[in-house]
């Protein structure tokens, strides 16, 4: 079975104010409640895609080494072949696995992202949309933005990003796709996982009515 894969990117840069309801349920995924002293939100698979964008960010140059320069040889044309995976129908091939190693190769370690409770709610606010009414991108079918969706519950001091990912559940490889970043010419998504001046991370995975798996990742500075 071949198998394509979607993910989205958003970056901003601004300063800006507030705001504060509650994101309600969630489709397909429990989520986890906050516990006493606010220690849990995020379920395991939550946890390990934050787990494995923090051992990206500690070491670029070593996760490039150990994760992408393996999969030098698993290029047929544009069929991406990982082992044990069905393959992946690419848009850029090689270049865009040799673009990824020669970023993180020259790329310095940044801070460890802390997963933040508000972000989290964000997040969870657009995959609740996607997954219970479809589509995909940004934009969520009430005209709200990244950025409106993340002020609901705090104040942004200067920077937030937002990455969505489609067709994959293992956290290994939505990290591993969205470094690659392939057909996005900004590499977008890479930048928003190796940015040193992201402090904090909300994510959410859900369930897609077309595209299965998917999972919204939202990112900041600070959130006040």
């Amino acid at each position: 079975m071949k198998i394509s894969y979607l993910f989205l990117n958003y970056l901003i840069f601004l300063r800006s104010v507030v705001g504060i309801p509650i994101a309600e349920g969630a489709t397909g995924y429990m989520d986890f409640p906050v516990t006493e002293g606010g220690a849990l939100f995020l379920s395991p698979v939550e946890q390990e895609i934050v787990s494995e964008i923090n051992l990206l960010r500690s070491d670029p140059a070593g996760y490039a080494g150990k994760y992408l320069e393996p999969l030098t040889g698993c290029y047929r044309g544009s069929m991406l072949y990982i082992p044990g995976q069905s393959p992946v129908r690419t848009r850029e091939g090689l270049v865009a696995l040799q673009d990824a190693i020669r970023c993180l190769k020259i790329s310095a370690p940044a801070p460890p992202l802390h997963p933040s409770l508000n972000l989290t709610l964000a997040s969870r606010d657009l995959r609740n949309d996607q997954a219970r009414y479809g589509g995909t991108g940004h934009t969520g079918t009430d005209g709200s933005s990244a950025q409106a969706r993340i002020r609901k519950y705090g104040r942004i001091n200067k920077a937030i990003g937002e990455n969505i990912f489609y067709g994959e559940e293992d956290p290994k490889l939505i990290i591993l796709h969205l470094v690659i970043d392939d057909g996005t010419l900004s590499r977008g998504h890479r930048l928003n996982l190796l940015d040193k001046d992201y402090r904090m991370i909300g994510v959410a995975v859900g369930i897609h009515p077309e595209w299965k798996y998917f999972c919204v990742m939202n990112f900041a500075d600070d959130l006040k």
